[in-house]
């Protein structure tokens, strides 16, 4: 069955056609990367494909059947609304199909008629198979599930949505269009305004999700743990390719290398034969001559590759060297009103990639200007060591003026001889070409402002680059050309980023804050992953010595040790034992305290429907029984499946 048939779209807004003849299909169930360069119409697409817009001509068929969705990107609340309304919005239907079922079933009570008794009895049933269909008895825990897992606590259900921030309001949107379950959902960089640890939820919900998706997204890591089917998009039509994004980036570069090995060939296969044609027309070799003009006539010509050419960035590819270290704080503390941490203490040496890594509000960024001395630290002292020259990216681009024309704003002040053709071609190596270099930074598109900034960093040829969200409007081909120039720079790198992609490629250091603490870590995010991973298995009580597992109630968190080198900081990560064999996993990932949360609840109904069943009055009422009883039954081996998940959360997240 095919979900979405996209047939031949095109859409055009001035000379050149955004979107020119494309078509494609969607099934049930299948996760879509939608990739293409900055500008390629991804966004008009999804439009397009969500009825917000038309297209000039081709067409959009949805099963009938089928529902579709956008998510949005803005959106007015209500000032009566709280957050527990808004995300109860995605599940209207269902709430309307409990209500009306309650209410057919105080009418089939009331009903003595028996004709109508009937009539009420098979619409009770048929609501009674939706909400069994729909999954529909446990919506109070999706909205939990949900609303959690992007990072809301239980103390913001009941404020009102104008009191929450724009960022908070759009994780909003992304809960009602989860809640809501489209067969199809459009997803428009759904891990904006998320933090590292509500991407990764995300992630899991989407693998386990029945709905299909279209999905836009720079997140590469997320693109990878989520996708199985990648559409390119470029120059007004799609390419289709098998796998997620990675297996997409290798198919494509074995691609454009084999085909441009053709069309080259091919192209001097027709230089050669136009070549003998032309010297044999009339001469005694005119009847090979016209032969040959025949069959070039009926050759299939291969067309030249569709190539997305990356900008070549680079960073100065000689700096001034600095001393041994290069970078030193000790004691750090720092707040506004309540400390956003304490006690950080740090070493960079030269040559190292640092990445601080931790969830939205640990302080990333005062951190990081603390440690430039923009901003004074609460206690503690920073030094910076000898021939240390700085250039910072900040990710609010305030180091580029909005009123200068973009020549003007990347020359450095510290090299006022930079001639206008070195300027230009500095941007021409970070993608800005052309009359674009003439026109006022703030007319520019967000990548194209970063790119600016990135390209004044680059023309101050400093020997330590601080980075803020470096990668944010970068489409993935500048990130891919970003991560090669910062790998090749021959200088030392202290950065933030939530993509955990280019952390990976980048960063030899992680500087990484926990509940108590930041500490260094040596590797990249996969290597710091892999250590909480050891470190949390190691955590785990051992099956030997631990209690039954049905005496030990879920809640009952088992005892964990002390982290000796809690003090202080280290350059290395801690030493691990030898990895214990354990036990594959059976249930998908999620969290112990969230497992505990919803067996709670479910052995609360579980008393429920027990005292119920011992209620002599509901025997009279056959049909309740029934339902009473199979309710019974599934709670009870929903549970007995949620102990065996609250025990395999425990040993191994």
């Amino acid at each position: 069955m095919l979900l979405l048939n996209v047939h031949n779209v095109t859409r055009q807004f001035d000379a050149a056609p955004v979107l020119d003849g494309l078509s494609f299909e969607v099934r049930p169930g299948e996760m879509i990367g939608l990739v293409g360069p900055n500008g390629a119409g991804k966004t008009t697409l999804l439009k397009i494909l969500a009825g917000l817009d038309e297209p000039d001509t081709g067409e959009c068929v949805l099963h009938p059947s089928a529902r579709i969705a956008l998510l949005e990107q803005a959106a007015i609340f209500s000032d009566e609304k709280t957050l527990l309304d808004e995300a109860k919005d995605g599940l209207a239907t269902l709430y309307a199909l409990q209500h009306e079922a309650e209410e057919v079933a105080h009418k089939i009570a009331a009903e003595t008629e028996p004709i109508a008794h009937d009539k009420l009895q098979r619409r009770f049933d048929f609501l009674q198979h939706e909400l069994q269909r729909l999954k529909a008895y446990n919506i109070d825990h999706r909205v939990d599930e949900v609303l959690l897992g992007l990072g809301f606590s239980r103390d913001q259900y009941d404020r009102p949505m104008p009191k929450f921030s724009g960022g908070q309001q759009n994780r909003v949107l992304l809960a009602r269009l989860l809640l809501a379950a489209p067969d199809l959902m459009l997803l428009d960089e759904p891990t904006n305004h998320l933090d590292i640890a509500a991407t990764e939820w995300l992630e899991e919900y989407l693998v386990h999700c029945e709905a299909a998706a279209l999905i836009v997204s720079h997140d590469r890591y997320f693109l990878d743990k989520v996708t199985t089917r990648t559409l390119e998009l470029f120059q007004g039509t799609t390419a289709d390719y098998p796998g997620n994004f990675s297996a997409y980036w290798k198919l494509k570069a074995e691609q454009n290398e084999l085909l441009e090995k053709t069309y080259e060939k091919q192209r001097e296969f027709i230089a050669k034969t136009e070549d003998f044609i032309r010297r044999n027309f009339y001469g005694p070799k005119h009847v090979q001559s016209h032969d040959r003009e025949k069959k070039l006539e009926r050759l299939e010509r291969v067309e030249r590759p569709r190539i997305i050419v990356a900008p070549v960035m680079g960073f100065g590819a000689k700096v001034r060297r600095t001393g041994d270290w290069v970078i030193e704080a000790r004691n750090l503390a720092k707040g506004f009103g309540t400390p956003l941490f304490r006690d950080v203490s740090i070493q960079i040496l030269r040559g190292e990639r640092v990445g601080l890594y931790g969830p939205n509000g640990s302080g990333k960024t005062t951190l990081l200007r603390t440690l430039l001395g923009e901003l004074t630290p609460d206690a503690g002292e920073v030094r910076l060591g000898t021939n240390v020259e700085i250039a910072y990216y900040d990710q609010q681009l305030a180091s580029v003026d909005p009123e200068l024309n973009v020549v003007d704003v990347i020359r450095p002040a510290n090299n006022p001889t930079m001639t206008p053709a070195q300027i230009r071609e500095l941007l021409a190596r970070f993608g800005l070409k052309g009359e674009i270099v003439f026109q006022k930074v703030g007319s520019l598109s967000g990548g194209e402002k970063s790119k600016a900034a990135l390209a004044r960093v680059a023309a101050l040829n400093a020997n330590v680059l601080v980075l803020d969200e470096p990668t944010n409007h970068l489409d993935l081909w500048s990130r891919a050309a970003l991560e090669e120039a910062l790998c090749a720079f021959d200088g030392t790198l202290l950065f933030v980023s939530h993509d955990r992609y280019f952390i990976d490629r980048v960063a030899t250091h992680i500087f990484a804050f926990e509940p108590t603490r930041w500490r260094l870590y040596q590797g990249n995010y996969t290597n710091y992953t892999d250590s909480m991973k050891r470190a949390a298995a190691e955590a785990a009580p051992d099956k030997a010595a631990a209690r039954p597992s049905d005496q030990r109630r879920p809640g009952e968190r088992p005892p964990v040790e002390p982290d000796a080198s809690a003090s202080g900081f280290s350059r290395k990560p801690s030493a691990t034992a030898a990895d214990k064999p354990r036990r594959k996993r059976k249930f998908p990932y999620r969290k112990v305290n969230d497992l505990e949360a919803e067996i709670a609840k479910a052995e609360q109904r579980l008393q429920e429907l027990q005292a119920a069943l011992a209620d002599p009055d509901i025997y009279r009422d056959g049909p309740r029984v029934k339902e009473t009883k199979e309710q019974f039954e599934e709670l009870e081996k929903r549970l007995r499946e949620l102990y065996e998940h609250w025990e395999e959360a425990v040993e191994l997240n």
